[in-house]
């Protein structure tokens, strides 16, 4: 196993770092070491930024407009994005549902939806968990009742709940699994949608999460009609997707860089902010966290190293999901103890805060929303089951 990098991703990484450098919003930069919440535009701005260098499809083939980077060379670009502190290029379309209708959609639908995804064109997001349907996801009661249409076309009629929609409230398209078989096993009677926002009978609904930022929603769907060429795959076998479009999910969701970056910021804070002892307490707990974070990169890397040998890296996934979630939990933690009764305050509250610095001001937010990271994407709980029967054959 070689994790050294060669100098051709030496040089990758230097020109990532200069393009962010030159490129990345200064407004933005200090919204995020602030805290404070990005708006849909702000987003689309860095994605279009990113599209226009030919960046924002980093994990696609160059067929379908993305930079045909082996795994390390996308490794080094997204660690760079976050030990620069950058926001994370929201882009549901481009991490989850265009490696989908890549592996498993019509020509067609590779024509028609993968070109808008990587110019940034495009808002998806993702309708997967119900009430009741979460960790246990095959067991979703979204109904899709297939018709034919005055035009002879066929239809399906859309009717069920979705919830912790991520970004619902933007979307222009959403990609939602639905029960087109009800009875059939739960896994075989599932069908991957691909459904426009914009359609008659979508009602989204926010849900307030406890440090009041809108990032998640409800969405109902009643009666919505939805073409029978936006279904990915066949009929009955959306489980398939969604398999696959959880291994790349969970991949992304370790953020090693992104939480240095973190823990840089809460080191140097301390030092500027607090009595000497209590520095010196913070910095011990950062000096662990970063033997932790030290760790789950090697980890990381070993991971990369079997998919560039064509081997399967098995449970590790599962590991980086777990204990990557924990760890930016723990980091969020020392955040708000640095930040002390300021970071206690939310945007709840509708109180100001008197903290020195923004980022003070909503440490609690971050706390608060950071609860999410053991649970999307498959929770910790599942993980662990997956790693003790793959890695330790319980």
């Amino acid at each position: 196993m070689d994790l050294n990098f060669t100098p051709g991703q030496l040089a990758l990484r230097d020109a990532v770092r200069a393009f962010v450098k030159a490129e990345y919003p200064a407004a933005l930069l200090a919204k995020s070491r602030n805290g404070e919440e990005i708006t849909r535009d702000e987003h689309m701005e860095w994605m279009g930024i990113l599209a226009r260098k030919g960046w924002l499809a980093s994990s696609w083939p160059k067929e379908f407009g993305g930079t045909g980077w082996d795994d390390a060379e996308r490794y080094i670009f997204k660690e760079e994005l976050g030990r620069a502190g950058t926001i994370v290029p929201f882009s549901m379309g481009i991490s989850m549902c265009g490696p989908v209708i890549m592996k498993f959609g019509t020509e067609e639908q590779k024509t028609r939806f993968l070109p808008p995804m990587a110019r940034a064109e495009s808002w998806w997001c993702q309708g997967y968990s119900e009430p009741g349907a979460g960790s246990d996801l095959a067991g979703l009661r979204t109904r899709a009742e297939r018709f034919k249409g005055d035009d002879g076309r066929h239809y399906y009629r859309v009717n069920g709940q979705k919830t912790w929609t991520t970004y619902a409230q933007h979307a222009d398209w959403g990609f939602f699994l639905v029960r087109t078989d009800p009875d059939a096993k739960p896994q075989r009677g599932i069908s991957f949608l691909l459904i426009d926002m914009a359609s008659p009978g979508i009602t989204v609904r926010p849900i307030e999460t406890l440090g009041s930022a809108h990032e998640v929603n409800e969405v109902w769907l009643d009666d919505v009609i939805v073409p029978e060429e936006n279904r990915v795959h066949a009929e009955n076998e959306g489980w398939t997707c969604a398999k696959y479009l959880l291994e790349h999910e969970r991949s992304n969701i370790a953020e090693v860089a992104r939480s240095k970056h973190q823990l840089a910021e809460i080191v140097r804070r301390a030092a500027t902010g607090l009595a000497p002892a209590e520095a010196a307490s913070v910095h011990m707990d950062a000096l662990r966290f970063e033997i932790g974070l030290a760790a789950l990169e090697f980890t990381e890397l070993r991971a990369l190293s079997d998919i560039g040998a064509g081997r399967d890296p098995g449970p590790l996934m599962s590991m980086l999901k777990t204990r990557g979630s924990e760890l930016q939990q723990e980091i969020s933690e020392l955040a708000l103890q640095v930040s002390g009764m300021a970071g206690c305050i939310t945007r709840a509250t509708g109180q100001q805060s008197n903290a020195e610095s923004a980022a003070d001001g909503h440490a609690a937010d971050h706390y608060l929303n950071m609860r999410k990271v053991s649970i999307y994407g498959g929770s910790n709980e599942i993980q662990r089951g997956i790693i003790a029967k793959h890695a330790l054959g319980f």
